[in-house]
């Protein structure tokens, strides 16, 4: 199946394109990272430098284009374990050396309806499902077909069928963190926009079809709806959302499981200030290991705080409590503009109620141009759940 529908994406393209001019447009994305971990219980404290390059050239035709990315990381300091190197006296920094075919897709995009094939970036809703993991050097792609017909405001489609994950352990993954993960994943999405926000109900199968991986104890299917939007109210523009979910064990997955899934979230945002107050329930079923929700494909550095002790949601689920306070300047002198945060979570078990801990995030970012400077800081303290954390981060980007 999944050749013919990319067969047939390619013949269209080459009847539709004929005498028309080929646009190619290049780019290069870089990435310098230095990240330092202290972790109670590690013997050593990780020291991290590392350098990503993206160079991608897209051409494009009429409506059809064509992308093709390259992924290139190296560790010039690489005092840490990275999940593949065996230096398990180091806390966990998951950004292995790496070189790998990143995307490579053809797509289709004309007025209300788009469609792309072959390896590729797939976002859907907050990334709390299915996202792109774009906090690590080697990001997540899908080996997928996607079609999107229907316009922003109305109803309108997202539906995805993807046979391959490729994960950020890159091409020198191997056991539990492979290279890549097979399976027939079908993630669905139909939504209604309105004015004051977008009504989604969704669907996400995940069939993580590798025994190595958790014992393919990680697939399940999601149905759920979620609500979000933002209207102004004088001079300050509230956000909202809101999100329930049910989920359960899917294809070769022995657990038999069900938990649910909720959030909700407000925002205020008024003369450069902003505040955000949100609670986040990955419910639990019966305490055992991964029968829990959990989000195998989400963009997991966005959630749960920074220093990732919950990647993994414990077997008991997870309940986080947090609160966001910025301030952002559009023009910070010759510099650019200025934006800075804090956010604290609370964590708490779903069954039981046990305390897990709480952590304190921290961002500061100037960005002049295609330059982003950042600086990060987090520091998880431990109650009942894993051990006290403290993670610093010193940041470069550039696009081209």
């Amino acid at each position: 199946m999944r050749t013919a529908l990319v067969g047939t994406l390619a013949l269209i393209a080459a009847g539709e394109c004929q005498a028309q001019t080929i646009v190619l447009d290049p780019a290069v994305e870089l990435r310098a990272r230095y990240e330092h971990v202290e972790q109670d219980g590690s013997p050593r404290k990780a020291d991290a430098l590392t350098v990503r390059v993206r160079p991608s050239l897209t051409a494009r035709i009429a409506g059809w284009s064509a992308l093709v990315e390259a992924e290139a990381v190296v560790a010039p300091i690489d005092r840490y374990n990275d999940g593949l190197n065996g230096r398990a006296s180091y806390p966990i920094v998951a950004d292995p050396e790496n070189i790998e075919l990143n995307r490579a897709q053809i797509r289709y995009a004309r007025s209300a309806i788009a469609a792309t094939a072959g390896r590729q970036r797939i976002a859907l809703a907050d990334e709390r499902f299915v996202g792109t993991a774009p906090w690590r050097q080697s990001e997540q792609t899908f080996d997928a077909v996607r079609v999107n017909p229907g316009q922003p405001m109305g109803l309108s489609v997202d539906a995805t069928y993807s046979w391959n994950v490729r994960t950020v352990n890159g091409r020198d993954g191997f056991g539990a963190r492979p290279t890549a993960i097979g399976g027939d994943n079908l993630f669905a999405l139909a939504n209604y926009g309105t004015k004051v926000g977008t009504l989604t109900g969704f669907a996400y199968l995940v069939d993580q079809d590798e025994a190595a991986v958790q014992n393919q104890r990680l697939s399940s299917q999601t149905y759920g709806v979620r609500f979000a939007g933002s209207a102004p109210v004088g001079a300050i523009k509230l956000g909202y959302v809101a999100s329930w979910a049910r989920q359960r064990d899917y294809r070769r997955n022995p657990n038999r499981y069900g938990a649910d899934y909720w959030l909700g979230e407000l925002s205020a945002s008024a003369s450069g200030f902003s505040a955000l107050g949100g609670y986040e329930i990955l419910g639990a079923d019966s305490g055992v290991a991964l029968t829990s929700v959990q989000a195998p494909l989400s963009s997991a550095f966005k959630f749960n705080g920074w220093t990732g002790k919950f990647v993994t949601t414990p077997a008991d689920g997870l309940r986080d409590g947090y609160a966001t306070l910025g301030y952002a300047v559009p023009q910070f002198g010759q510099l650019g503009s200025l934006a800075l945060n804090a956010t604290w979570h609370d964590f708490t078990s779903d069954r039981a109620h046990r305390h897990y801990g709480s952590e304190i995030d921290m961002l500061a970012t100037l960005k002049h141009g295609p330059k982003l400077f950042s600086i990060r800081y987090a520091h998880y303290e431990a109650d009942n759940f894993a051990t006290d954390t403290d993670k610093f981060w010193v940041q470069f980007d550039l696009s081209i």
